[in-house]
């Protein structure tokens, strides 16, 4: 099972390479179907992972407000279909499938926490307090966002059942 897994996905993948390859910004992986993207995805390392999101996040920060509204009202419009597909290609899987599946994010987990534990006995002293400090930040920054994500959610929610009325 797991051969014909391994023979599937590399036989995929080069079908891929040559469209993938080419997928250099926000735009282009956007284009792409969400199995070619998670394939794009997962293909890179994780510093070249980090490198593109610093690359499409300066395409982001570049764009006019007009544009990232628009861009986000797509990504919550696609919201509902992108979980109705990832729920289906679920309960699609056989028991065995969904056991592989699960035993890859524990991989994976385990790896990032391992290069994480890495990484922080690397550090000294002065290293740790700053990614303290960063990841504190970090956290503010998610919890603002937040916020403001219920915010509009309640003033969107409140225009809507104003019209209704």
């Amino acid at each position: 099972m797991r051969t014909i897994q391994k023979i599937l996905m590399v036989s995929g993948l080069a079908m891929l390479v040559p469209f993938v390859a080419s997928a250099q910004s926000v735009t282009d992986v956007g284009e792409m179907s969400p199995e070619d993207r998670r394939i794009y995805l997962e293909s890179m390392s994780s510093d070249e992972r980090s490198a593109m999101r610093d690359k499409w996040r300066g395409e982001y920060d570049s764009l006019p407000d007009e544009q990232k509204r628009a861009m986000r009202e797509q990504r919550r419009n696609n919201r509902d279909a992108n979980r109705a597909a990832a729920r289906e290609r679920w309960q699609s899987m056989s028991d065995d499938e969904r056991a592989v599946v699960r035993e890859n994010r524990r991989d994976k987990r385990r790896t990032r926490n391992e290069e994480r534990r890495k990484r922080w006995d690397s550090m000294n002293d002065d290293q740790r307090a700053a990614a303290r400090k960063k990841r504190s930040e970090r956290k503010a920054q998610r919890r603002d966002n937040r916020q403001r994500n219920r915010d509009q959610r309640g003033q969107r929610t409140g225009t809507r059942q104003q019209q209704q009325q």
